[in-house]
């Protein structure tokens, strides 16, 4: 959650909101400090050497050692020393012409702060010592307001950022919502008119466009599959009905009965896949109560006049009373898939269709399939690395998966460890198969 929320477009206005806040703020007090710094530094400097030189003046005009220079800040602290005398401090000797910064112990454990302009006149050294400690305090104290004034304007930066981002993404959010709200075949509003004539505007009109050019393909989608199952249904029905009546003609030869028989069973599996079909293309089920067994024995009937002399036997066993609330056409396209295959790449053996209260397998000895071709077989298009030289574009199966999309069933194809392979259909809502 935290991550989806970090990735969202208001967060990302907020944080660089009150980062950019943050970086202006820390660079403008840094830049404080560092210029009063160096302002102070080279005024007091300059301020002590002018000082300092004019003390040494004064001493060599007036040598006596009575004679007091006036000094003119009470801060000011002023020794004349010979460079070798013991009474300079040790940390003072050696230091060449300039103003030095000196940290020293002080009363209560505190730091005291003072500069030392140093300036060599011959066989004398003049040093004055000036205290710092009133500007090293200003100087912590305006870190201090600094650092608070940072915090201040970054929480301010936050609030103006969450503030600003709600205002600019609202009209998105909006916009996501509208869409969100949308159906498909429900009556459709255009958005944007709800909106200004800004880039969330252009955005409105453009799904607008888009979904004006999504609904008429979807709607010329649906009329050309209504009309062809409609149209289909007619001659397929026309077929049938003269099967049926040659069929019921007494003096058939065996060879004409068995493909009048073949001609009756492709009509019944072009009606079923036509009804499947347009239910795929309405995204509605269909009702209806099956007899699972029946349809079963039927689909075993039908495979075994395909087999093509093939030494194959088709067995159904299983329960005996199981039913299926669902068309006999889509169980049938389902099923008759499942089958198919299985016959289809079984050239020896046996297919076995076992029946079960809430599902139907169907095991096969043919050769079997990868783990690969397990995981892909549903895929619209693929036909699997054993299908070798049979016939087919790979389409059957990706019906069958949407089917059972539709009708919130499962389905499965794996593979046997004694050979083969075992389809999977299970008709309960939300098993898995």
């Amino acid at each position: 959650m935290a991550l989806r929320y970090r990735r969202r477009l208001r967060s990302r206005l907020i944080v660089s909101f009150a980062l950019l806040g943050f970086a202006l703020t820390a660079t403008f007090a840094l830049a404080t400090l560092v210029l009063r710094e160096r302002l102070e530094d080279q005024l007091i400097g300059a301020f002590l050497m002018q000082e300092t030189a004019a003390f040494v003046q004064f001493k060599r005009e007036n040598p006596q050692p009575d004679a007091q220079y006036q000094l003119s800040d009470n801060k000011i602290e002023l020794y004349y020393r010979r460079p070798d005398s013991p009474n300079t401090p040790p940390e003072w000797r050696g230091l060449e012409d300039g103003v030095h910064d000196f940290v020293e112990p002080g009363p209560g454990g505190r730091d005291r702060h003072y500069k030392l302009a140093v300036r060599h006149d011959g066989d004398f050294v003049a040093y004055m010592r000036y205290s710092f400690q009133q500007e090293a305090l200003g100087q912590r104290q305006l870190a201090i307001a600094l650092v608070g004034a940072v915090l201040v304007f970054s929480f301010l930066s936050l609030v103006l950022g969450a503030w600003s981002s709600r205002r600019v993404m609202k009209p998105v959010t909006e916009l996501a919502r509208r869409i969100g709200e949308l159906r498909v075949g429900g009556e459709r509003k255009r958005l944007a008119d709800r909106f200004a004539d800004d880039e969330v505007g252009q955005l409105a009109a453009a799904f607008d466009d888009y979904a004006e050019r999504l609904s008429e393909a979807n709607r010329r989608d649906r009329e050309f599959n209504a009309d062809v199952s409609h149209e289909l249904r007619t001659p397929l029905a026309v077929i049938r009905g003269a099967a049926e009546l040659l069929l019921a003609r007494p003096d058939l030869d065996d060879k004409t009965r068995i493909r009048l028989q073949r001609i009756e069973r492709a009509a019944q599996q072009c009606t079923d896949l036509t009804v499947a079909l347009l239910m795929l293309s309405r995204n509605e089920r269909g009702t209806g109560h099956t007899d699972l067994r029946r349809l079963a024995l039927q689909l075993a009937e039908a495979n075994r006049a395909q087999l093509g002399g093939k030494p194959v036997a088709i067995v159904v066993e299983g329960a005996e009373d199981v039913f299926v609330d669902a068309p006999e056409a889509v169980l049938a396209v389902a099923l008759g898939n499942l089958v198919g295959n299985a016959c289809k790449y079984t050239q020896e053996g046996e297919v076995r269709i076992v029946l079960a209260a809430d599902r139907v397998q169907v095991f096969d000895t043919g050769p079997g399939l990868s783990a690969e071709d397990a995981a892909r077989l549903f895929e619209r298009g693929y036909r699997g690395s054993g299908a070798g030289g049979t016939t087919g574009g790979g389409i059957g199966l990706s019906i069958v998966s949407r089917l059972c999309e539709l009708y919130r069933w499962a389905v499965s194809v794996a593979p046997r460890p004694e050979g083969g392979a075992v389809a999977t259909l299970v008709f309960r809502e939300g098993a898995a198969a």
